[in-house]
């Protein structure tokens, strides 16, 4: 739809999908009773910045399921876009954009979320929300999730990243962490660093400071567990707003939510 015209704010969502994907061009399962959900913003940022988006929906896909689960169990987050509960996958993010002459024109959040079933033959652990709680219906959840990307959205687009990926590094790996991560062929060991001002990952390696662009955190830690108490954080939008209205919000929901 995107690539047809369709504009700023636009939600696609789909009872079940037969075509879905992940990352680096991986399947993910669309079972039914879950949400998978589309996003398309324009206009897009320059490409380069085009990734922070990601981080941005992660936070919102957070917040959202944090509402559904006991206080006792914190959604947590695994580089780039993955979000986690109990140690495994709830949720994943796949960041599109355009890719033409001219530039980047949109973007779209491509969000599917575990909440009434969860695959079963995968290479990693996988969780749904129905493991904690009777599961809520795509449409209650895209309604809040909706607000909760937008609140984020807007932060990142008036404050910049810094706000961002210091709300992800809450919930992410601790510092100093060790991590395994993939890169291609390549296996990289060492301890977390944090983040990049890009969102890059710093990897600490025996051999020195990685700045990893793309790649596969290959064990998640603790991360998503019962887990120790996040900080607070400011969650009012800071600073003067722009010379011009935000753009990242304002969702056209294409279809009636209650056709799920």
């Amino acid at each position: 739809m995107a690539e047809h015209g369709a504009p700023h704010g636009t939600v696609v969502a789909a009872i079940r999908q037969t075509g879905g994907r992940g990352r680096q061009g991986r399947r993910w399962d669309s079972l039914a009773g879950n949400l998978h959900a589309s996003f398309v913003l324009r206009p897009a940022p320059p490409a380069a910045r085009a990734p922070e988006l990601g981080f941005a929906a992660a936070l919102g896909v957070a917040e959202t399921l944090e509402r559904y689960l006991p206080e006792s169990v914190r959604p947590g987050l695994k580089w780039p876009n993955d979000v986690l509960v109990a140690g495994g996958k709830i949720a994943g993010i796949l960041v599109e954009r355009s890719a033409e002459p001219g530039g980047t024109s949109w973007v779209v959040l491509g969000i599917g979320v575990n909440l009434a079933a969860a695959p079963t033959d995968l290479p990693y652990p996988a969780q749904a929300l129905a493991a904690f709680v009777a599961a809520p219906t795509p449409a209650d959840v895209l309604s809040l999730l909706a607000a909760d990307l937008e609140r984020w959205l807007v932060r990142w687009e008036r404050e910049g990243f810094a706000p961002i990926a210091a709300a992800w590094s809450a919930r992410g790996p601790s510092l100093g962490e060790r991590l395994c991560v993939q890169i291609g062929a390549e296996f990289v060991e060492g301890t977390n660093a944090g983040l990049g001002p890009g969102g890059e990952l710093l990897l600490d390696t025996p051999e020195g400071r990685r700045t990893i662009i793309v790649g596969e955190v290959l064990n998640a830690g603790n991360v998503g567990a019962p887990q120790r108490a996040l900080p607070k954080l400011p969650t009012e939008i800071g600073g003067p707003p722009g010379p011009e209205p935000t753009r990242y919000g304002d969702w056209q929901f294409k279809g009636r939510v209650t056709d799920f």
